[in-house]
């Protein structure tokens, strides 16, 4: 079998991923398969960092365009985090797998608080860590979450699993013939205003060299093929780390 490329990754799951097809809450099926698929790659001896949103039960920019406050949806959507957070963590301990949840507001009964040094001893040991509650302030993405933690923990990569397999010139659902890249830069992303993640965590990525694959999370095996260094989905900017034996 071929060995990872990756010694530590990042992975940025949305939270509308959990709900699967019925579009709110938590679908437990998905929440195994993203087990499974998460358990390989720790078994495989990769270090698995996870930032998890929380769109499936709130989000705070919606919440603040209906007329509440902004900062105060932000918070409510940054807990929604930490029960996907918790509904995942529990999953992958069932499964064997061994798991922390650092919360980036301080819920010490259900959470470790967020300390970078704790963070990375934890995956130092093979525990995968799931990062809880964004980068707890309000009007950041767990985007720019994910980018954050992701430099912080010095991860090799940043891995975006979302429910389409490449990046886009166009939204695909709404133009068929949208075109897909296999590699772009952040510049073009940024230029080219693709979403593909909100600006500043595209030019944080893009100020320290991080290299970014988007990639089909639903897709069986894929989070596997991608720490191999199978061209699965779109790379954004340059993958040049090589795994140390």
């Amino acid at each position: 079998m071929s060995s990872p490329i990756f010694n530590r990754i990042l992975l940025k799951l949305s939270g509308e991923i959990l709900a699967g097809e019925q579009g709110f809450g938590i679908d437990p099926s998905v929440v195994l398969q993203l087990v499974s698929e998460i358990k390989v790659v720790s078994d495989l001896g990769v270090q698995v960092g996870i930032v998890i949103g929380g769109g499936n039960i709130i989000r705070g920019a919606q919440a603040g365009a209906q007329g509440m406050d902004r900062a105060s949806g932000d918070y409510m959507g940054m807990l929604a985090t930490a029960m996907n957070a918790l509904a995942l963590q529990d999953s992958l301990e069932q499964a064997g797998v061994d798991t922390r949840v650092l919360s980036a507001i301080e819920m010490r009964q259900i959470a470790e608080p967020y300390i970078r040094r704790r963070a990375v001893r934890h995956l130092e040991k093979n525990r995968v860590v799931i990062f809880a509650c964004g980068t707890g302030n309000p009007y950041f993405t767990t985007d720019t979450a994910a980018s954050l933690r992701a430099m912080e923990i010095s991860a090799d990569i940043l891995l975006k699993g979302t429910k389409v397999g490449k990046v886009y010139d166009s939204d695909p659902v709404t133009n068929p013939q949208a075109t897909p890249y296999d590699q772009i830069s952040y510049l073009e992303v940024l230029q080219k205003q693709l979403k593909v993640m909100d600006a500043a965590a595209i030019s944080l990525c893009m100020d320290n060299n991080l290299p970014l694959v988007v990639f089909n999370i639903n897709t069986a095996d894929n989070l596997r093929k991608v720490v191999l260094g199978e061209k699965v989905g779109t790379v954004v900017g340059e993958i040049a780390h090589k795994r140390s034996e």
